[in-house]
C-alpha cells in the first residue's frame, strides 16, 4: 500500500474494547504506515490508551460518542436507538466517503443490519454474505456465508458463489477459482431442494469460475475447492465447530506433553516445530470476516479477539480497499450478469 487509506474503527465494539482496538490499530500502523484511523467512541477512555502509542498519535482522529451497541442488543433495536452509537457513526464515515472501510468487533447482527441499511447492497446482489479465508492443507480457501443469512434460496447461493469467486480472484490471485456447494454428500441426488437447485443453476450458467459440484465437511481441511458456498446457518455452525476442534486438539497436545518428564523433554526438543504449527492454525491470523456484497467495505472482527487479532482484521479491510474488491465484483456482475444465470426452478 503506497497511498493513504482511512479506516473507520468502532472503538467501543468487542469484549475488550477500547483497549484491543487502540492496541490493534498501533500494530496495524506498523504494517501499514500510510493508514489513518478514525476512532469512534468515548474520548475519555480512548485518549489515555493512545498515550501509550506515541507513533500512532499522528495517524488517529477521535470522533467522540458516549453511546455504544451492546453485544446483547437486537439488530432492530440497534437500528432504532443506535443512530449516535460508535458502530453507526463508523459506518456513516464509509457512506459519506470519509473512510474507505470500517472494522468492528461489536454485535454481528447489529453491524450487518446497520451496514445494509446505510450502505445498501451492490447492484445485482440481493443479500450480502459474511466471507472469510480458512486454512487448508494446500493453502487457503474461502467460505461464505458464515452467518449473515440463516435461510437462503438457490438464487442467494449462486450469488454467494459469484461473490466468493471474485474474492478468490482478487485476494488470492486465482484466475479461475473452483467453487463447491457444501452438502451432506457428493452425489447429485443428496441434499435439500435448495442446494440441488443451486447446483443445477451453477451447471447451466456461464460464469468466470469452475463449478466443482457438491463437497462435504472433510473437504474443507483438504482444500478441495477454492470457494465453499453454504447457507449462513450451516456456515456459522461449521466455522464454530472448526474453531472449537482446533482449541480441543491444542489442549490435548498441552496435556499430553505435560504428562511426564520424558514428554516435557520431547516437547522442548520439538518446540520450534510446535511454534510454527501454532502460528499456522492460530485463529487470530484469520480474524476479520468481510461483509461481501455491500456498497462499502465492512469487516467484522471476532468479539473476543486480542490486539493481534484486531490488527489482522484491520489488515483485511486495508487489503479489500487495495484490491478494489467492490469495483471488481461490479465488473464481474456486469459481464456475467443475472441474465446469464437461470432462476431457481422446483426440483421434482
Amino acid at each position: 500500500m503506497s497511498a493513504r487509506v482511512t479506516i473507520a474503527l468502532d472503538a467501543m465494539g468487542g469484549d475488550n474494547a477500547p483497549e484491543i482496538v487502540v492496541d490493534g490499530a498501533a500494530q496495524a500502523r506498523e504494517r501499514f504506515p500510510d493508514a489513518h484511523f478514525l476512532l469512534f467512541g468515548d474520548e475519555k477512555l480512548i485518549e489515555p490508551l493512545l498515550s501509550k502509542h506515541p507513533r500512532l498519535l499522528d495517524a488517529v482522529t477521535i470522533r467522540h460518542t458516549a453511546k455504544a451497541v451492546s453485544s446483547e442488543e437486537r439488530p432492530a433495536v440497534a437500528l432504532r436507538q443506535g443512530r449516535n452509537s460508535s458502530m453507526q457513526l463508523a459506518i456513516n464515515a464509509v457512506s459519506s466517503g470519509e473512510a474507505a472501510g470500517v472494522v468492528s468487533a461489536g454485535n454481528t447482527g447489529a453491524l450487518m443490519a446497520m451496514a445494509k441499511v446505510t450502505l445498501k447492497t451492490l447492484p445485482g446482489i440481493d443479500r450480502p454474505a459474511i466471507v472469510a479465508p480458512c486454512p487448508t492443507k494446500v493453502g487457503e480457501s474461502v467460505m461464505l456465508d458464515l452467518g449473515a443469512n440463516v435461510e437462503c434460496n438457490a438464487d442467494n447461493l449462486v450469488q454467494f458463489g459469484m461473490l466468493g469467486a471474485a474474492f478468490a480472484r482478487t485476494v488470492f490471485g486465482i484466475e479461475q477459482p473452483t467453487v463447491g456447494l457444501l452438502n451432506v454428500g457428493a452425489e447429485e441426488a443428496k441434499g435439500r431442494d435448495t442446494v440441488r437447485q443451486a447446483a443445477a443453476m451453477f451447471r447451466e450458467s456461464k460464469l468466470p469460475f469452475r463449478f466443482h459440484g457438491f463437497v462435504e465437511g472433510d473437504d474443507i481441511g483438504a482444500g478441495t475447492v477454492d470457494v465453499f458456498v453454504v447457507d449462513g446457518f450451516t456456515g456459522n455452525v461449521t466455522l464454530k465447530a472448526v474453531e472449537g476442534t482446533v482449541r480441543l486438539y491444542s489442549e490435548y497436545l498441552r496435556q499430553t506433553f505435560q504428562s511426564s518428564l520424558i514428554s516435557k523433554l520431547a516437547y522442548m526438543m520439538a518446540s520450534g516445530a510446535f511454534r510454527k504449527m501454532r502460528a499456522r492454525i492460530d485463529p487470530r491470523r484469520y480474524n476479520g470476516a468481510t461483509f461481501l456484497g455491500l456498497n462499502g467495505i465492512v469487516v467484522k472482527s471476532h468479539g473476543g479477539t486480542d490486539a493481534f487479532g484486531f490488527a489482522n482484521a484491520i489488515g483485511v479491510a486495508v487489503d479489500m480497499v487495495a484490491n478494489d474488491i467492490n469495483e471488481f465484483i461490479m465488473r464481474e456482475l456486469a459481464e456475467y450478469g443475472e441474465q446469464q444465470v437461470p432462476k431457481a426452478q422446483a426440483i421434482i
